[in-house]
């Protein structure tokens, strides 16, 4: 059986053709990749000019000047390992939070199947179809006051680890997952005089590390590439994660200088993505097809 495709092996063969598609091929993946690499090329290479090469029109391709000492002056005049430190903090706390209660929400969806849970369920993705920027301000006035606690979030953890924790896509994400799980592994555990809770941990959980990989690094870059969030909840400079601080701080310092601080504050995503990206790919594909 022959497999269909946008070009016909006949027309391959024929020397014309495969030129032809060579060309092509060429062209749209030469286009993107500029499309793609060329703006981290652009601030990776600013932060090596100088103030005046920086700014000038039309830009350089390669640095006339060559300064790496850029980027230990931002390191070390815009503070960036406290802030560093501050995201990291922020990051992992909301990774261990989203760990524990999304799990624990997608396995009670998905196999202990409570009283209308097909209407929570659907009520929570209903939530993706609202844009962030609409419930910006019913979350700082509930974070201005906790409801029944009655305590001011501004400037703690709590303020970025909590709001985090609704996070209806890695739910649904860890709820498709665990719905491929077999019932009959479930149900011989049960047997066996296994609680549900004995389950999650001894059998859901150990199948379950592609998603939770998943899951983790969407934590963890959700947090750390935030901007407008942190900005309002965090005024106080010395709590401030990485976005939020090079953003007040970019006044005071010269343009190759904060170009330099951008890109080292963008260098821990990208690597995670470099490393992680196999890991990324299968665990979003993992559960997708039942067999």
């Amino acid at each position: 059986m022959s497999t269909r495709t946008l070009i016909s092996p006949a027309l391959l063969a024929r020397p014309r053709g495969r030129a032809l598609y060579w060309v092509v091929f060429a062209v749209v993946v030469g286009g993107f990749t500029l499309a793609f690499l060329g703006p981290l090329y652009w601030m990776v290479s600013s932060g090596f000019k100088d103030t005046q090469e920086v700014v000038q029109t039309p830009p350089t391709l390669v640095p006339h000047t060559f300064e790496p000492g850029n980027y230990s002056r931002a390191w070390e005049v815009m503070d960036l390992s406290t802030l560093l430190f501050n995201t990291l903090y922020y990051a992992f706390g909301a990774l261990a939070f989203q760990l524990v209660l999304d799990v624990a929400a997608a396995y009670s969806l998905s196999k202990l199947r409570p009283v209308f849970g097909k209407a929570v369920l659907g009520m929570m993705l209903a939530t993706l179809m609202i844009p962030a920027t609409v419930l910006v301000v019913p979350q700082y006035l509930t974070v201005l006051d906790l409801p029944i606690f009655e305590r001011n979030l501004l400037n703690s953890p709590w303020v970025i680890w909590l709001p985090s924790v609704t996070n209806a896509f890695n739910i649904f994400l860890l709820k498709r997952f665990l719905d491929s799980i077999p019932k009959e592994l479930l149900d011989a555990a049960s047997i066996d005089g296994a609680s549900p809770m004995r389950i999650l941990w001894s059998i859901v959980l150990p199948i379950s590390r592609p998603i939770l990989g998943v899951v983790s690094i969407f934590a963890v870059v959700g947090v750390w590439k935030d901007f407008l969030w942190p900005m309002l909840t965090l005024p106080d400079p010395a709590g401030q994660t990485l976005n939020v601080g090079i953003y007040s701080l970019a006044n005071g310092v010269p343009v190759n200088v904060l170009i330099a601080a951008l890109t080292i504050a963008s260098v821990p995503t990208l690597l995670i993505f470099l490393v992680f990206q196999r890991n990324i790919m299968s665990g979003l594909t993992a559960g997708g097809l039942k067999g």
